[in-house]
């Protein structure tokens, strides 16, 4: 896997060639590195914590499916490197994960506002998302994206807290169309604890 970082650059992009000869086995080391980084909230959504390796692997996976060459390149970057926490913060990608097209649709229409109800708290101390700015995900008529990209800034103390072994850490969704909790498996916060500095 690539070094610890908070952006990629075109050095650490590897040719394509090179990458579909790896790319088996990439894939399945990240398939298990994953498993420590999610978390499912209630029935019907998931957290999946970002970090420098799956964005690594994003953008190489983007990359090698769509064969848009160097142009592309910068396109992916600009995309993910928002994504990779900065030492200082958590980072996730919050999906709604419905396979009923009726269902999904309805959950969704009612759901407007999700992003800016999600907090993470450790030891008791809450910390609020914040949502990624890139595109509003919630619609003037109030139906939400079926998927979040949040940001969970802590203060050194928050982190110091979050890095202590048996730390009790709860991620929650507060809106009233779906109010749900979970506490995190110690393997997955000792798995996020490397996100920071």
């Amino acid at each position: 896997m690539p070094r610890e970082a908070h952006n990629l650059t075109h050095d650490d992009i590897m040719p394509m060639a090179d990458y579909a000869n790896e790319r088996r086995e990439r894939r399945k080391a990240v398939t298990e590195m994953k498993k420590n980084r999610r978390v499912h909230i209630g029935p019907d959504a998931t957290a999946y914590f970002e970090s420098y390796d799956t964005m690594w692997h994003q953008i190489h996976e983007m990359l090698f499916i769509e064969q848009g060459g160097d142009e592309q390149i910068e396109d992916e970057l600009r995309a993910y490197n928002p994504l990779i926490p900065n030492g200082r913060e958590l980072v996730a990608t919050l999906m709604f994960e419905i396979d009923e097209p009726e269902r999904r649709a309805k959950f969704l229409a009612g759901l407007g506002g999700v992003e800016e109800t999600v907090s993470l708290s450790v030891n008791g101390g809450k910390i609020m998302a914040v949502p990624e700015d890139d595109v509003d995900r919630t619609t003037a008529e109030g139906k939400a994206s079926s998927i979040q990209f949040l940001h969970f800034s802590f203060t050194d103390a928050q982190a110091e807290a979050f890095k202590q072994p048996g730390a009790e850490v709860v991620l929650a969704i507060g809106h009233d169309a779906y109010g749900h909790m979970v506490k995190f498996p110690e393997a997955v916060r000792a798995a996020l604890a490397r996100d920071f500095d």
